[in-house]
């Protein structure tokens, strides 16, 4: 069952492939929807402190009566934490937000601020070092069992691990159909490094696609289930995000293949220029063609 499918990171511990986005769900609705997700199945919940929302998914957390044990929950630093005592007291910041004695996982959400993303060629090398020796200690304490990196390109990953004692176990990447940077993918595979799959379905521009809307209808799915298949294909762990319970659900639905010839299309889909309003987040690797 897809919900059962996990990853063994560097360290040992398990992450669930398909985990449930919460980007962009406000706090007063994401306890709802991550109550719902977690009805259905979902045992990975990604969230982050710049979402605004980590109170909400820790209530919905400690009232799902699930074993906390059995609940992978991941939250990232702040793209503006660039020192070690700004990062670690962002790292304090969700557990007590959260509530929880523990983080699954904790990521450094951006090698830069975000108004510097796309618009500054600063990739904060020291505060990164900084911040991943946050990341280290709070590992090392037991207040958090994982650590990794997000929107890292092969240069912010090199940074890290010059200094690392720890290598990041994850990158969380914008990574679908008509974006899909294959040699960062295989950058981080060939160094331990799972990879992440966030906005599987384009932040909405698949469903402008003519190419994938037919290869969709080949297969006889939704948009939404033939792109998280997709990432799934690339041997990633994939973070669909929906508020609607019939959707959640349906982007679990997504147990069947897409074929070796399918999947070379897929990834010669011309690459999306314009995210529109969100055209401000970040496309750190130049997708490549196999």
């Amino acid at each position: 069952m897809i919900f059962q499918e996990t990853y063994t990171l560097s360290n040992g511990i398990k992450i669930p492939r398909l985990g449930f986005g919460t980007w962009c769900i406000r706090d007063e609705k994401v306890e709802k929807a991550v109550q719902a997700a977690l009805q259905i199945g979902y045992r990975h919940i990604d969230t982050a402190q710049v979402y605004g929302n980590e109170r909400g998914v820790g209530e919905a957390i400690r009232q799902s009566k699930i074993k906390r044990e059995d609940i992978f929950l991941t939250s990232k630093i702040a793209a503006e934490a660039k020192d070690y005592d700004t990062a670690m007291k962002t790292i304090e910041g969700t557990l007590a937000k959260t509530q929880m004695e523990y983080i699954d996982m904790m990521i450094i959400h951006s090698p830069q601020p975000w108004d510097e993303v796309n618009v500054s060629e600063n990739r904060y090398e020291e505060g990164n070092r900084e911040a991943w020796r946050a990341l280290e200690d709070a590992y090392q304490s037991g207040k958090i069992r994982a650590i990794g990196v997000s929107n890292f390109n092969c240069h912010d990953i090199e940074n890290i691990l010059s200094i690392a004692k720890i290598k990041p176990m994850v990158n969380q990447i914008l990574c679908h159909i008509a974006n899909t940077p294959l040699e960062l993918i295989d950058f981080c595979h060939e160094n331990g490094i799972i990879v992440e799959a966030y906005s599987p379905i384009a932040h909405g521009e698949a469903f402008k696609i003519k190419e994938i809307e037919d290869m969709a209808k080949k297969y006889e799915v939704t948009v939404p289930q033939l792109c998280i298949r997709y990432d799934w294909q690339l041997d990633t762990v994939v973070l669909p995000k929906a508020e609607n319970p019939e959707h959640i659900k349906e982007n679990s639905q997504i147990d069947f293949v897409i074929s070796d010839e399918d999947m070379n299309t897929l990834k010669q889909v011309e690459l999306i220029k314009n995210y529109g309003e969100y055209s401000h987040y970040p496309v750190y690797a130049n997708p490549g063609k196999k």
